[in-house]
């Protein structure tokens, strides 16, 4: 459960000492030289709270620099308020429902905090998914709107292709890809998961040759209806239901998602899905260890 009424919501001190505890809890550690004997906290009116200084490296930090918060302007207890907004909406949020309750002065700063915080969400180092004894499912869908629905189109909307690798007992792992080639199927199979896993899949002949690759290799056939077999253990039901919690969030959150940044929505998709077991305020705990060492920007900084 998400408590709303925490005071690092509403007071910049508070949060600012949240994060300060969330991201050094031995103590302040330079972002840019890596020292911590060495820092220690700069005083007096003019820096204000929350500086340090490194008397190594002779730079001063915060707790924003090297995170996706720095060079922000907006208050840090909004960015915590966003972090739990985003983590305790299953199907997400859209970022004019965040400018709308954080009170934001643009929907461009919503838009941009959430893209920030879908990068803090991106896994350092991703090892592999499966493994022996352990079944992956993969399947692929199209996210994009129909002509039929919408008033005034002329041609058909431009669909994405996205490919999905579940560990039935673990991790998911989504791709937005070019098309349901082999090769492109195969390339996000074989880096993505163990080769000592069973690997599930429909009918599709790309399919057919990277299946020997694997351990073993069962299919089901859609186009026949068929959906499980052999007592249960034949289906990608589970690549099935994380396309569906997708679908979910884009008809009734986003509507819409851009070719261009939809990878960091599926990153977003992803980490719920793979901290499905914790509850909101964990989930929103994890996301903000994932703030560091993951800078977005649009312009080049100087």
């Amino acid at each position: 459960m998400c408590d709303m009424t925490n005071p690092a919501f509403t007071d910049e001190t508070k949060a600012r000492e949240f994060l300060e505890a969330s991201r050094w809890p031995d103590g302040a550690i330079c972002p840019f030289c890596g020292q911590q004997e060495t820092v220690h906290p700069l005083g007096g009116k003019s820096m204000g709270p929350g500086w340090f200084f490194c008397s190594d490296c002779k730079d001063k930090f915060t707790v924003r620099t090297g995170t996706v918060m720095e060079r922000s302007h907006i208050p840090l207890h909004k960015w915590l308020m966003a972090t739990h907004l985003m983590m305790a909406s299953k199907k997400g949020m859209s970022a004019l429902q965040l400018q709308r309750m954080l009170g934001l002065g643009s929907y461009r700063s919503a838009w941009f905090m959430c893209h920030r915080l879908r990068e803090a969400l991106k896994p350092v180092k991703a090892g592999p998914i499966g493994g022996e004894n352990k079944v992956v499912e993969a399947d692929e869908t199209f996210i994009g709107g129909k002509k039929k629905n919408r008033a005034f189109a002329k041609k058909e909307p431009k669909k994405q292709v996205v490919m999905a690798l579940v560990d039935r007992d673990g991790d998911s792992r989504s791709f937005h890809i070019a098309d349901v080639s082999a090769k492109t199927l195969r390339e996000k199979i074989v880096t993505t998961t163990s080769r000592k896993s069973y690997l599930m899949t429909d009918e599709l002949a790309s399919y057919e040759k990277v299946g020997k690759e694997f351990s073993g290799h069962g299919t089901v056939n859609h186009s026949a209806d068929e959906y499980v077999r052999m007592g249960g253990f034949m289906h990608i039901n589970t690549a099935e239901c994380r396309f569906s919690l997708m679908k979910r969030a884009v008809y009734g959150t986003h509507h819409s998602i851009s070719e261009a940044h939809l990878h960091r929505y599926l990153v977003e998709w992803d980490f719920k899905w793979n901290t499905r077991k914790m509850k909101d305020g964990e989930r929103a705990a994890a996301a903000l260890k994932g703030i560091e060492g993951k800078r977005l920007t649009y312009r080049p900084t100087h």
